[in-house]
């Protein structure tokens, strides 16, 4: 396969993501939002596992909607939005930590983190590529760009609602919102629930390519995100 610049341009960034992290030994890098890996890495770092997930990516936004993750064996589940450029999220539905450990024992998961963490990533990993791909002050305006710590939902219906993806305030800052869903099996307010719908963390993550748009001025912020049937979940073309 030829390498091509874009190629090359990535794995600069990567390479820059690396070396700012320094000692973090925990710093993960997000494969591709259009490939099935990105899920399968969400679910390792929301749920601090090493356990990889059987991935099934949907190019139905009602296949997504009915899907439902499942412990034994790990499954889960992906679509990507796109719009008529670009892959403008992913959704990610995977396990909680702790119906991993309830299922595969007490090391097989750790501490429970939340779809803000994974958004924060997409915003360093679109600032380390633009970094390597633009004049500074594109990213140095992505750097500006406020990722908001939306509480997680309790309920699929609110999970799957519209919302915005991204906007900007009236002091022209841009924001990116992070709704999910978690519903921990332990807790004690979800025993009421269906097994089926007890363990799961959902989440809508904006993608490398749009934050990168809207740095450069590519995209412009306000995007709304539909789940309903008509969503575009195939590439362009």
């Amino acid at each position: 396969m030829p390498i091509t610049r874009s190629f090359v341009n990535y794995i600069q960034a990567l390479s820059l993501l690396i070396l700012a992290a320094g000692a973090q030994a925990s710093m993960h890098l997000l494969p591709p939002p259009t490939s099935g890996e990105f899920c399968q890495a969400v679910q390792k770092i929301l749920a601090n596992t090493d356990m990889t997930a059987n991935i099934t990516v949907f190019d139905s936004m009602p296949d997504y909607r009915a899907s439902k993750p499942d412990p034994d064996p790990l499954q889960i589940y992906q679509v990507i939005t796109y719009d008529d450029k670009r892959p403008l999220a992913v959704s990610c539905k995977v396990k909680a930590a702790d119906h991993i450990r309830d299922v595969h024992g007490e090391n097989a998961a750790g501490e429970q983190l939340t779809c803000p963490v994974i958004t924060q990533m997409v915003k360093d990993q679109a600032i380390a590529e633009l970094e390597m791909e633009n004049p500074p002050e594109v990213a140095a305006r992505a750097r500006t760009f406020i990722i908001e710590e939306n509480e997680p939902y309790y309920t699929g219906q609110s999970y799957l609602q519209d919302f915005e993806l991204s906007y900007r305030d009236p002091e022209g800052k841009v924001h990116f919102n992070t709704p999910g869903l978690q519903t921990d099996w332990e807790n004690l307010l979800f025993w009421i629930l269906p097994d089926q719908l007890r363990g799961q963390t959902y989440c809508h993550i904006p993608t490398v390519p749009y934050l990168k748009a809207i740095a450069t001025g590519a995209a412009e912020a306000g995007t709304i995100m539909t789940t309903a049937d008509d969503a575009q979940t195939k590439p362009p073309g």
